[in-house]
């Protein structure tokens, strides 16, 4: 890849955006800072830009999430299904049909959008679901690993149990944080990233302080419910990304 002041620029403002909602939400929409990134390198190559940077986020943002934030009960059974996930998609990732899985899985989060909207688009309260919990872990590890894309999975599980607005951020950034620290090594046995790559990656490494804490700042200001609205709203986004990557992939 040609280092260039304009793959600095998008790349910078990319990493900055997933930053930004890591401190928002606490993590699982970091496909929408992705797009930027496809501008400049092929997904492949923004993989392995990412892997080692997600985890420098995830740390940076517990800053924020600690430990009473976290619902302990759920991640018990989310974690689980994630590593397992992480190790299928690990082992599959060569040979899964990356646009089909794109596809079939914006459609199941753009369905279980519609019906929140349906349903009058309220928070509810639903009881754990130990079944429930460990398919979303494992599509979430799997998604994660092929896509980046983990979250519509998490979200469709947690988004339901009408977590206070600081669990569910900080429990879906510890999540990503566990899911982050096992895929870097397998993503970093996939791509080896070095010469521009590197320095890329430590320039980027300077947007996550501002991007985190500017995010965390938005959830301050956010109540439960908009912030319930907006996580929708970003599952819409990242659904519409998902099946735009799919379609577009067979076109090509």
């Amino acid at each position: 890849m040609v280092l260039t002041a304009a793959t600095i620029v998008v790349a910078f403002a990319g990493v900055l955006l997933i930053c930004f909602m890591k401190g928002a939400f606490g993590g699982g929409f970091a496909i929408v800072g992705i797009p930027l990134l496809s501008i400049v390198m092929d997904p492949v190559t923004a993989g392995g830009l990412l892997a080692p940077l997600f985890v420098a986020m995830d740390l940076f943002a517990l800053r924020y999430w600690k430990p009473s934030t976290w619902s302990k009960p759920d991640l018990m059974l989310l974690l689980p299904g994630l590593v397992i996930g992480i190790g299928l998609g690990y082992l599959l990732f060569r040979i899964l049909d990356h646009r089909a899985i794109a596809i079939v899985m914006a459609a199941i989060t753009l369905i279980f959008v519609g019906l929140w909207f349906v349903g009058g688009a309220k928070v509810t309260i639903r009881p754990r679901s130990t079944p429930k919990a460990v398919t979303a872990g494992l599509a979430s590890g799997v998604t994660t690993m092929v896509a980046h894309s983990g979250g519509p999975p998490l979200a469709m599980y947690l988004l339901p149990l009408g977590l206070s607005k600081d669990v569910y951020a900080g429990t879906t950034s510890l999540f990503f944080t566990v899911g982050n620290l096992i895929k870097a090594v397998p993503w970093l046995l996939l791509v080896r990233p070095s010469g521009n790559i590197l320095i890329l990656m430590a320039i980027c490494t300077l947007a996550i302080p501002t991007g985190v804490w500017l995010g965390w700042r938005l959830h301050g200001r956010l109540d439960q419910r908009q912030l319930y609205q907006a996580c929708y709203a970003l599952l819409i986004v990242t659904s519409l990304k998902l099946l735009w990557d799919g379609m577009s992939g067979y076109l090509a």
